[in-house]
């Protein structure tokens, strides 16, 4: 019997327990393969990642820095044809009031309208996107 997959909207809120970041708007896009979050000043001393996560819009993502001793490099392919080293970590991600593990590539998303992308490497197998819908799980957390 094949697992009922959850409908996710183009885009919603999540929490990201394992480090401390609440609330934050993600983005769903089917085109990218990896996910996103948007972080600064991004540096690798004696074999840990030190990262500073930022989002002006959102007071808890504010200058939040974090360090990582588990972490890999990885090559991304841009939307514009370009490839570029980022590091990943692995974390957890809450959405529809159920924890999933997540892989999270850093990168400076400043001109993005989200601070997180997820991509269709976690999204495949657990959601199908309706692009009509938004927040379909923050609004079921706010319901509870």
């Amino acid at each position: 019997m094949k697992n009922k997959k959850t409908i996710i909207g183009r885009s919603d809120v999540a929490d990201f327990p394992e480090i401390g970041l609440y609330s934050i708007p993600i983005k769903i896009d089917s085109g990218a393969y990896t996910s996103s979050i948007h972080c600064k000043n991004v540096t690798e001393i004696d074999h840990v990642l030190h990262c500073e996560f930022y989002d002006k819009s959102n007071k808890l993502f504010i200058g939040k820095k974090i360090t990582f001793s588990t972490y890999k490099t990885t090559t991304v392919k841009s939307s514009n044809g370009m490839s570029s080293k980022r590091y990943a970590i692995k974390t957890k991600i809450n959405l529809f009031n159920k924890t999933y593990p997540i892989t999270l590539t850093l990168n400076d998303r400043d001109k993005m309208r989200f601070p997180v992308l997820i991509g269709r490497k976690f999204l495949s197998g657990k959601f199908i996107i309706d692009p009509k819908q938004l927040n379909l799980s923050y609004g079921l957390k706010n319901n509870l």
